[in-house]
Parts: C-alpha cells; structure tokens; sequence
C-alpha cells in the first residue's frame, strides 16, 4: 500500500519481494557503555537498574536476531565487557569501529564496512526487546531489491527503529527522538521511495520513564518484563507520580 509517506507493509509475505532471503544481510547492533546507560529513566531507576535494564534489553534483541534466518551475520558494536560477553553467546561478531561516535557513528562506520563487501545492512537498536524473529524476517521480505531503504518506525512515527539500507551506506542516517521523517526524507534525496514495516515487536522502545508502563502493559515472555517486573516497586511509583 502506498502513501505520502511510503510504501507500508505490516505483514509478512515470502511472495512479497520474491527473494526476500537470498541477500548477504547483516545485523548490526551498536550498544554503548550499560553503565551509562538510559540517563533518562534516572528519575524513576538507579544506575545498577538501568544497567540491569540494559543487559536485559540487549539479550532480548539479541535472542530474536540470531533465531532469524535471514541473516548472514550479526555484529554489535561496543566497547562494554557485559555487550561482548552476550553478543559472544549468541553467535555475533564485536566491531569497536565508531564505538565511541554514539548511535550514529557506530552505525555509519559499520555501513561503511559492509558496502565495502556489497552486503546489505540491517540496523536494530538494542532497546527493542519484544522484537521477534517474525518481525525480523517482515523487514528482510519487505525489502525489495537494491538500491532500496526500509524502516520500522516506533510507536508515535518519531523514532527509527529498525532500518534496511542497500547500498548500505547510500542513505545518510542520523539517529534521534525525532527521526523517523528525517529519514524518509534523506532517503528520497537519494531517489528512493521508503517502504515502512510497521511491527508492534518493534515499536516499543524504552527510553523514557512512560515507556516502561507502556511497556508492562502487555505482558511478554522477555527478560526485560520479567526484570522490571521484579523490581517493579522502585519505577512504578516514580513513574506514576510523574505522569
């Protein structure tokens, strides 16, 4: 279905790109130091439950990536010991290129590497945690041969939370609260018309204090639910007393 925003797909189709599966697809995830992570949950979470939080996050994500089998490859890109050690159990490769240049950097540097191989790239913040493989596979059928560019914007259409590029360094991605169109709109720059991939696994990030009641609010079989349900007594009435 087209619309002033692009093509949208919700499902998942194997029909719908005829190869969707048959692409050198890597996954690249950049986390940073979980000891600083998610500053602004601090009102309602201490720093040992954001890390936590983080960790659990992070293993979620991880888990739906490597049970995909769409994927050539997974790569995080990190510097933090607790990153290595997950991403290591699941199978995935550590770069430190960008580890230090915030989301966006990180992103970009592995963009670089991977249109050095002619690989395509598919990048998935670490902070998703009910994604799932199904929803992993909708991006990677949705996504029609190269050059192309697919998204999975968050809840509110303000956020990107997962993005498809080929060339994977075509599109020039910056990364923040609000840059869901801006990336529609770089993308067009370079003629490419976006297909969005809408995926309730993949809209629900968690960066902000109402994000975590947004997110108990639907009971998931996730390391994170069952985390912030056990320490639900500290956020829950922070949360409540903010809102």
């Amino acid at each position: 279905m087209a619309t002033r925003q692009g093509r949208e797909f919700a499902g998942f189709s194997m029909a719908h790109s005829g190869r969707p599966f048959d692409r050198d697809v890597w996954a690249i995830v950049p986390i940073k130091e979980t000891i600083f992570a998610k500053q602004r949950l601090a009102r309602v979470l201490s720093p040992a439950r954001r890390q936590q939080l983080a960790v659990a996050m992070f293993a979620d994500v991880m888990q739906a990536l490597s049970a995909s089998h769409g994927l050539a490859g997974i790569a995080v890109i990190t510097l933090d010991q607790n990153a290595t050690q997950i991403a290591a159990r699941w199978g995935a490769q550590v770069w430190t290129d960008g580890a230090r240049e915030g989301h966006t950097g990180a992103v970009m540097a592995a963009a670089r590497r991977l249109a050095a191989t002619g690989s395509t790239m598919l990048t998935i913040p670490g902070d998703v945690p009910r994604v799932s493989p199904t929803d992993i596979d909708a991006i990677l059928a949705a996504h029609i041969d190269s050059p192309a560019f697919t998204i999975a914007p968050a809840w509110d259409d303000l956020g990107s939370n997962a993005i498809m590029c080929s060339p994977p360094d075509l599109v020039p991605l910056r990364f923040g609260p609000d840059s869901f169109f801006p990336h529609l709109a770089a993308a067009r720059r370079q003629g490419l018309e976006p297909t969005i991939v809408r995926r309730p696994g993949i809209a629900v990030d968690i960066d902000e204090p109402a994000d975590l009641a947004r997110f108990m609010s639907d009971r998931s079989d996730t390391r994170t639910w069952a985390f912030l349900d056990q320490s639900r007594a500290e956020w829950d009435a922070a949360v409540f007393l903010e809102t």
